[in-house]
């Protein structure tokens, strides 16, 4: 009894005790789930239909999108603007992709795998004649596809077969297999549009009026009282009459994405002028080495030249242009330089070493000698050589060691310019300078002997030795240093954006402006590595009137600081904007000047009437129609009111206070005529059922307004 009554009078104890568990342990869960959730959310690079995009998912895309462009290039690297691109081009498929599941779902449109096959079987797609399964004439063979599949299988289940091979056979089936998915969503889009081009058609009536309202011409003498000739300071605008102005136009606002507007100060570091003369002084060093015999090769080289030297002689097409310029008033020997082109910003140096007649495309073919080592290897290239001197066929050889021996044309753009090894030299160099049918027995390195065959050889051109050193006129240590911290102490004495503007000017800074910048855009101010930049910029955290941080981009010679002077949220942009207020402002003026001039017009009888009313201005229209706008060269608009008035006048009718874009108008008819052309009413409803699907064939942008898309992907790239 004592213990349960101690147990009794501890019991509120025992329970704060508990309550104080269970809520350090609901708190912990609590904390555990929130960091989820925003670990969770910083991988999140956009939303469609409510539907989170994570990061990896995007880049598994981006990264399978980028193999097939390397595949079908032939290239192993792509720049940095090649991989902006196919980021973009992997959103904009995935968003389409996105849309027509929602749509097609709905409606229950799929394709089936037999509709696909029956596709491959047929050929049907224009992406099937781009792959690699393809007859001599260029047409999709289904046969070859299916020999690469079977092969394929038994390639990556053979474990004799070299990991190499294995890998080009793995990249042509994940070629294939983004090609299939791309005809399967192609294929879905087709049905879909379709689908909305049926419910649609075209019809007797309206093919009708659009065949009259091409062939319907008309010739019009017109006057034209120009807005402009009435001062903006004699028409007064209220925010009630821009408001309903707004009001009326206000779908032209809609933008479906946030954007921001900018002032910002890019400086651009460049070269000092001790920059540049010691760049000078280093460059006459190199130029009198060249003088004086020294080796080429090592001379570029030690002098960092963005222009390689070159092994074998190359065209002047393969060279900068302005380098290009410089040979023809070179002789063998001759030098020319330290000297600076301003395009480039470079100092240059060019010393002609020789020059020789060269075909530009040769043709060959060749065979590979087998053997099991350089012996055997050597042995048999003889045996061949021997062969083809004494008059075997060359096919004939080639077959009998399993090789096609096709014919090849090898082009200077396919080795000059790029980095050549010995073994690519001696064989470039060799069919180069052979003959037309001659035999040549290539030894490669390490690699094994090549027999080759000249077949043909076309365009004989001078090709150069040439020595060349390009140098960029870069700024110092010392000079980026100086820019950074006089730039650094300007921000530090100026820590507002109205301080800014007014100081920038006398500092030797210039403040721009940039407005509506998007978040999906890859630069601010066209300046390279700006991400930090954009981050800050749409970070929810910054307000108009905030200040960034100094920058450090480009190609680390830029200096950016930015300031945020705007936001224009999703959705309808505001009416007072400054831009929209601007635009609003003189629309409503050209309302109100329309009325002015009209209501001047109104006691007018005739043409002659309005000419004689000040700032009038005359002209002769011939061939006006319902279906072009007329042109009014006296005003200089295009004024498609005034072709639909005119195209339901009558012959000798006289009309008056037409608004147009740029003016009102009274005109008479001078005459009317109807162009011979024979009504086709078939033709012309298969015509106006054409313009139906070219306009329906924006629905994609009306869908993307309902699946309230978000794009993150600044955050990450």
């Amino acid at each position: 009894m004592a213990t349960l009554q101690k147990i009794r009078n501890r019991g509120r104890i025992l329970i704060a005790t508990v309550g104080l568990a269970l809520f350090a342990f609901i708190a912990e869960e609590f904390v555990r789930s929130l960091t989820y959730t925003q670990t969770e959310s910083r991988q999140r690079v956009g939303k469609i239909y409510g539907e989170k995009i994570n990061v990896q998912d995007f880049n598994a895309q981006v990264e399978e999108y980028t193999d097939v462009v390397k595949f079908s290039q032939g290239v192993n690297t792509l720049t940095d603007d090649q991989l902006s691109m196919i980021r973009d081009q992997v959103w904009q498929s995935l968003v389409n992709e996105k849309l027509m599941q929602h749509e097609c779902e709905k409606l229950g449109i799929t394709v089936t795998d037999a509709e696909m096959q029956d596709i491959i079987n047929t050929g049907r797609s224009p992406m099937l004649a781009q792959t690699p399964f393809r007859t001599q004439q260029g047409t999709f063979d289904v046969n070859a596809l299916k020999q690469f599949l079977n092969q394929y299988n038994e390639v990556m289940g053979n474990a004799e077969i070299s990991s190499e091979i294995k890998e080009q056979y793995q990249q042509m089936n994940n070629y294939w297999k983004f090609v299939e998915k791309s005809i399967r969503q192609q294929t879905l889009n087709q049905k879909y549009q379709a689908l909305l081009n049926g419910l649609m058609v075209s019809n007797p009536v309206s093919a009708q009026a659009n065949f009259d309202g091409r062939t319907n011409e008309s010739d019009i003498f017109l006057a034209a009282l120009p807005f402009s000739s009435v001062k903006d300071d004699d028409v007064k605008v209220e925010d009630s009459e821009i408001k309903a102005k707004y009001e009326e136009m206000k779908e032209m606002f809609r933008t479906e994405q946030e954007t921001r507007d900018i002032k910002y100060i890019d400086i651009n570091v460049t070269a000092s002028d001790a920059d540049k003369a010691n760049l000078q002084k280093e460059m006459e060093g190199y130029a009198q080495a060249l003088a004086e015999g020294a080796d080429p090769a090592k001379t570029v080289r030690e002098a960092a030249s963005t222009v390689p030297y070159s092994v074998l002689p190359v065209s002047a097409k393969a060279l900068p242009h302005d380098i290009a310029e410089q040979l023809d008033s070179l002789s063998v020997g001759g030098q020319v330089g330290p000297f600076v082109h301003d395009h480039d910003n470079t100092i240059n140096i060019v010393r002609l070493i020789g020059k020789v007649s060269l075909p530009d495309s040769v043709e060959i073919r060749q065979i590979a000698a087998p053997g099991n080592d350089m012996a055997s290897i050597e042995k048999t290239a003889d045996s061949i050589m021997n062969a083809l001197a004494a008059g075997a066929n060359f096919d004939t050889i080639a077959k009998k060691y399993d090789q096609p021996a096709t014919k090849t044309w090898i082009t200077s753009n396919q080795y000059e310019g790029q980095a050549i090894d010995e073994n690519n030299r001696k064989f470039i160099n060799t069919i180069t300078t052979a003959a037309v049918g001659s035999n040549n027995k290539i030894v490669l390195d390490g690699q094994g002997v090549i027999i080759t065959q000249v077949t043909d050889r076309r365009n004989i051109i001078t090709k150069y030795d040439v020595a060349v050193i390009k140098r960029t006129m870069d700024f110092s240590k010392e000079t980026y240093g100086k820019a950074y911290n006089n730039f650094s102490s300007f921000l530090a004495g100026n820590s507002k954006v109205e301080d800014i503007e007014a100081n920038a000017a006398q500092a030797g800074y210039n403040v721009q402006t940039r407005n509506s910048v998007s978040n999906t855009e890859h630069t601010i101010a066209n300046v390279r590595s700006t991400r930090d930049a954009m981050r800050w910029l749409f970070n929810e955290d910054t307000k108009v009137g905030d200040i960034s941080p100094l920058y450090e981009c480009g190609e680390n010679d830029h200096l950016l600081v930015i300031m945020l002077t705007g936001i224009h949220k999703k959705g309808y942009l505001s009416w007072d904007d400054e831009q929209i207020r601007s635009f609003l402002t003189s629309e409503v003026m050209k309302d109100k000047k329309a009325a002015l001039l009209a209501e001047k017009m109104n006691a007018a009888k005739s043409v002659a009437d309005v000419a004689k009313i000040e700032g009038a201005v005359t002209d002769t229209i011939k061939h006006v129609t319902f279906a072009s706008n007329a042109f009014i060269s006296k005003v200089g608009s295009s004024e498609p009111a005034l072709s639909g008035s005119v195209s339901k006048a009558k012959k000798g009718d006289f009309k008056s206070g037409i608004k147009g874009k740029a003016a009102v108008y009274a005109y008479q008819v001078l005459d009317q005529k109807k162009n011979d052309v024979k009504f086709d009413k078939a033709q012309e409803e298969q015509k106006l059922q054409q313009t139906i699907a070219r306009n329906l064939g924006n629905f994609t942008s009306e869908l993307a307004q309902k699946a309230n898309i978000t794009d993150n992907r600044y955050i990450f790239f």
